[in-house]
């Protein structure tokens, strides 16, 4: 995500804070992405305009705690009273926990939204889901939706839809797609490098002239897959051994952990 705000911050001026309790992680994020850096949470806190909460699920609960103490501090201040009653606005990262848990847990000063970018806006060509709680005013909706635009697309979904949606998107299906084809062509005979560049053309390939065309997915799927052919035979087996059932499979493992993930 800093990599792909690195890109976009001629667009969009933002300036870049991280704070992380581990030094040796923030000496890495200043030298590989050239953004400000501040150990001390407190003042991390009294710097941002809008924060957001990348860590894992798991580490979610005990930070906000912090940040939440950290804003009491900040509205305390002397220099702060003037913004007294201003609720701050906070993005969380972290897959499968909900907003009525990240403002439970934080408290009412905070204002919430939900956004699961993908690791491909390190390049500019990410998917970014955003949600919003029923509070969060218009301007802040957009504030967020800017944010994440600078480094692709973003689609705004209901909450009840994230999970499912965070499941489906990730670059992890076509990583895992192409190794196994990859280790199925070397099987096959070819060696590693051929069987990189057939298998990844096989997925990038068709699947960006299918996004980029006018052809809707199903006639090219028929067109690619003639009766009778190579490709026919190979998709009807992959499908008889069970192709579909294993990603079905997946994608439900994948909605249980999000779950298990909600009420931690």
């Amino acid at each position: 995500m800093l990599a792909g705000l690195r890109l976009g911050l001629e667009k969009t001026r933002h300036r870049l804070v991280v704070h992380d309790r581990n030094p040796r992680k923030l000496r890495d994020l200043k030298k590989r992405y050239a953004v400000a850096v501040e150990p001390d949470l407190n003042r991390a806190v009294q710097q941002a305009d809008v924060l957001i909460v990348a860590v894992r699920p798991s580490s979610v609960r005990e930070l906000l705690q912090s940040v939440g103490k950290a804003i009491g501090k900040v509205n305390r201040a002397p220099l702060k009273r003037k913004t007294l009653g201003r609720k701050t606005l906070a993005v969380s990262l972290a897959a499968g926990v909900p907003l009525r848990l990240l403002s439970k847990v934080a408290g009412p000063p905070v204002q919430w939204a939900r956004a699961m970018p993908s690791p491909l806006c390190r390049s500019g060509r990410g998917l970014t889901a955003v949600t919003f709680s029923r509070t969060l005013p218009r301007a802040d909706r957009k504030r967020v939706h800017d944010l994440f635009a600078s480094f692709g697309q973003v689609v705004e979904i209901p909450e009840n839809k994230f999970d499912a949606f965070t499941v489906t998107y990730s670059c992890s299906h076509g990583y895992h797609a192409l190794a196994t084809l990859v280790r199925a062509a070397q099987a096959a005979g070819l060696d590693r490098n051929t069987a990189l560049l057939a298998s990844a053309h096989a997925l990038a390939d068709g699947i960006i002239a299918w996004r980029d065309g006018k052809r809707s997915l199903e006639s090219l799927l028929e067109e690619a897959t003639t009766p009778g052919g190579i490709a026919a035979a190979t998709a009807a087996k992959m499908d008889s051994a069970g192709y579909g059932r294993a990603v079905r499979q997946g994608v439900a493992a994948g909605l249980r952990r999000a779950r298990t993930n909600a009420r931690k």
